[in-house]
């Protein structure tokens, strides 16, 4: 038995599974095409199993299965913030990549880290050797999934996320740094 079906079933709401499997949208896309645009997209309180019928009835457990195995490779990348504190201790030269907003990297940042820009995007792309070790912080370990995908995508072979994001190091390694909730806000249509 898949051990994804202990946590999730057909009938999971898409939030459920993005929340258990936060690349699972990532996944889902690249293989399927579900989830990445407007034409493709779905809601949060629509059922895995609603999804995949109007994809093309997409068979459920094949795409339950397929989102097991991405989170699978997803788990390779992630560091714990123990294992960061070594290497950074051991090796002065590991970059940090904040993905986070400029808000909250001013309010909240682990030393010595990159707020990701523009500027910084043009210097990795065109000037970081593609087996340079960094890590990707975001808030609390989700969306730091997506970047990282994105650069091993374009061939940098040493990229890592911060398993827990910056919420997880506070409370593993760095207590002082202030821990935070970002609020959700409805969005009115435009």
């Amino acid at each position: 038995m898949s051990t994804i079906s202990v946590s999730i079933s057909p009938q999971s709401t898409m939030r459920e599974v993005l929340d258990i499997f936060p690349g699972a949208q990532r996944a889902l896309f690249r293989r399927y095409h579900v989830g990445g645009c407007s034409s493709c997209g779905f809601q949060p309180t629509e059922t895995l199993e609603q999804v995949c019928r109007r994809s093309n009835n997409l068979n459920v457990d094949e795409v339950l299965q397929h989102i097991e195995a991405s989170h699978e490779q997803d788990t390779k990348i992630f560091i714990t913030a123990a294992d960061l504190s070594r290497l950074l201790a051991q090796d002065g030269s590991i970059k940090l990549l904040d993905v986070r907003s400029r808000e909250e990297y001013d309010a909240v940042r682990i030393e010595g880290s990159l707020l990701m820009s523009q500027p910084t995007m043009q210097e990795i792309m065109g000037h970081w050797p593609r087996t340079r070790v960094f890590v990707i912080v975001d808030h609390q370990g989700k969306a730091g999934l997506d970047a990282a995908a994105y650069f091993l995508g374009h061939g940098f072979e040493n990229v890592r996320c911060l398993r827990g994001g910056i919420d997880g190091w506070s409370q593993e390694i760095d207590p002082a740094l202030p821990r935070y909730r970002v609020e959700q806000t409805a969005q009115s249509p435009s």
